[in-house]
């Protein structure tokens, strides 16, 4: 299903340079602000997985200059010259990445705010660049998407250690597919509703209503019937760059629509010789159920099973396709 920039952009619409990425964590937000302004917590969690940040000043203030340099697994490192340009404690920061003397180029404006929900803090984090290709530079070059997905992870794990009553971890998955067929093909089988309804659903499970608007922004609404009852999922495409890849925010929710368990899906679709290696992170964000260390092993065997009726879909359609 082609998506041209003609019908899914504004005059204001910044979304083709921006990164946007939201979590809910476990922790009152003025908690989550402290660790994310205070030099001393902020070395403990903040970088991507194998990581380790060093802060050499944290002036928290409009004007304030933070820098830091995160030296990767490889003994490279990366020096940051940040400029803070709002400070509300504890809702927002807003702050400027300035090249560092001897580092790359990149310039870009990020803003953080910190909401609360019942205790917890609703955690979104907004990256706007001058323009697409330079966005484009960090997320293949850096792999800034991955690498803010790996600290909020270190985020939410440096949070159980200090927060009081802390929860277990919620579940979440990775899962990756090497699908026989073109990405193009695989891609749109996730964003064409129509065909999505044909796969789409663990064993056991019927699809009865599917709807997905493949634009950033646009709606989705998944019924179902299952096992033990109907569900509804509804929820927002959060990004979609066609036919790499797709973020899916999703809320499952009771008869009466209460939210009773909200989590988000990335979908990356990587061309081989022709084949797809599809690769599935999933996770639980927040969840009004109690959880138990066997919920993702749960969670693992639905999407396998997914991705079962995705792959035998994919083969039909080829099958069609030399008729």
């Amino acid at each position: 299903m082609p998506v041209s920039a003609a019908n899914t952009k504004t005059p204001t619409d910044t979304s083709d340079r921006e990164l946007v990425f939201t979590r809910l964590f476990d922790a009152p937000r003025e908690l989550v602000f402290k660790v994310w302004t205070d030099p001393s917590h902020l070395i403990q969690w903040y970088g991507p997985k194998g990581f380790v940040t060093s802060v050499y000043e944290m002036d928290v203030r409009p004007g304030g200059v933070w820098r830091l340099t995160m030296r990767g697994p490889d003994g490279v490192d990366y020096k940051n010259r940040i400029v803070f340009l709002e400070v509300v404690k504890p809702a927002r920061l807003v702050y400027k990445h300035e090249p560092e003397e001897g580092s790359e180029p990149v310039t870009f404006q990020t803003t953080v705010t910190f909401g609360d929900e019942q205790g917890k803090t609703r955690l979104t984090l907004r990256m706007l660049f001058p323009s697409f290709e330079e966005r484009e530079y960090v997320v293949k070059k850096h792999g800034a998407v991955e690498g803010c997905h790996q600290m909020f992870g270190k985020l939410a794990e440096y949070l159980q250690i200090i927060a009081p009553d802390a929860q277990p971890p919620l579940p979440q998955v990775t899962i990756t597919r090497l699908l026989d067929a073109p990405r193009e093909l695989v891609f749109e089988a996730w964003t064409d509703a129509e065909r999505m309804k044909h796969w789409w659903g663990p064993d056991g499970f019927t699809t009865l209503l599917c709807e997905l608007d493949p634009r950033v922004g646009g709606a989705i609404r998944i019924d179902m019937r299952t096992p033990d009852g109907p569900v509804y999922h509804r929820g927002t495409v959060r990004e979609i760059v066609p036919p790499e890849r797709l973020v899916l925010a999703v809320s499952v929710q009771d008869s009466q629509s209460n939210m009773t368990v909200e989590g988000v899906t990335i979908v990356t679709f990587t061309e081989e010789s022709g084949k797809t290696r599809l690769t599935l992170h999933s996770r639980i964000e927040s969840s009004t159920v109690e959880h138990t260390a066997m919920d993702s092993e749960r969670m693992e065997n639905s999407w396998n099973q997914i991705l079962d009726h995705l792959a035998k879909d994919m083969s039909e359609s080829k099958e069609h396709s030399h008729d």
